[in-house]
């Protein structure tokens, strides 16, 4: 039996049909078959949001918390077990917004985990309010006369903090996607991909025909290694002009697990657990 039926749980979908998730929820279990993701050796994490439902059409270990708190409770969970491959889905809401702070650190330490960032630039869970990658001038229930800030660029801002790997995707390309979610997950260090995911209730500029008539694909001059040439590119934006693919990689630079002497050579979880009377414990800090 392959892992897609292994994976399948008895929950229906119930996201809005044609939303950008069912893209991203097909290309996951397609890489989870492809390399044997499964309650052995995977964890998810979700926040709140439109996206944190995948947690129940996937049957993995799994854990949806706060509003903006997914990659610290996966960096707990890496910290307990880094032999696990640890994959958080998180929105542009969620992550940009509520948990901006915790994504910059994460990045920052270069922690081991795969961040995959549902951007609809919009909060779909709650009806269509601006989000931080709305963009200039959009109008919404929170701003109807026109969203007045500039939308954040989620892969430069995790590159200048310090991500090793930045990428992008579009939903509705299922197998690049695929790809893309497999080679993150292989990468050492903090993997960023960002997927271009239409929301159909309530984004009505950044719809699925906008994204296939103005993406287009890094192609092999775009040096991956080049972290200038990674910002350069990550600064376009618009009609015909949004690259998707790897921007950078760096396989040098080690994770942030890789130096923790605590973890370096069996995970927590592999180390019996040490009786001590806990009053001996706190007579010693008195």
């Amino acid at each position: 039996m392959s892992n897609i039926l292994n994976l399948k749980t008895p929950n229906a979908c119930n996201w809005c049909p044609g939303c950008g998730n069912f893209g991203i929820w097909t290309a996951f279990k397609a890489a989870a078959e492809k390399e044997n993701w499964n309650n052995t050796n995977t964890a998810i994490v979700a926040g709140i949001g439109c996206h944190g439902h995948i947690n129940n059409f996937i049957e993995l270990t799994s854990f949806e918390g706060l509003h903006g708190r997914a990659i610290p409770i996966a960096s707990g969970i890496k910290m307990a077990n880094n032999a696990l491959n640890v994959v958080v889905f998180t929105g542009d809401g969620d992550c940009l917004a509520e948990g901006g702070n915790h994504f910059i650190h994460a990045a920052r330490r270069n922690q081991d985990l795969t961040v995959i960032l549902h951007d609809n630039a919009v909060y779909g869970l709650t009806t269509g309010q601006t989000s931080p990658r709305s963009p200039h001038g959009y109008k919404s229930k929170s701003t109807p006369m026109g969203n007045l800030d500039e939308p954040i660029n989620p892969l430069s801002a995790a590159l200048a903090a310090g991500a090793t790997f930045v990428a992008r995707a579009y939903s509705g390309d299922i197998p690049r996607l695929t790809e893309l979610m497999i080679k993150a997950s292989k990468h050492k260090g903090f993997a960023v991909l960002q997927i271009l995911q239409p929301c159909v209730s309530f984004n009505k500029i950044y719809t699925h025909i906008f994204f296939q008539e103005n993406t287009y694909h890094l192609d092999k001059k775009h040096d991956t290694t080049n972290k200038e040439m990674a910002f350069a590119k990550l600064q376009e934006w618009g009609e015909k002009h949004i690259p998707v693919g790897i921007f950078y990689e760096n396989t040098t630079q080690p994770s942030y697990e890789e130096q923790l002497p605590q973890i370096k050579t069996a995970p927590l979880v592999s180390v019996g657990a040490q009786k001590r009377n806990i009053n001996e414990l706190l007579e010693s800090y008195a």
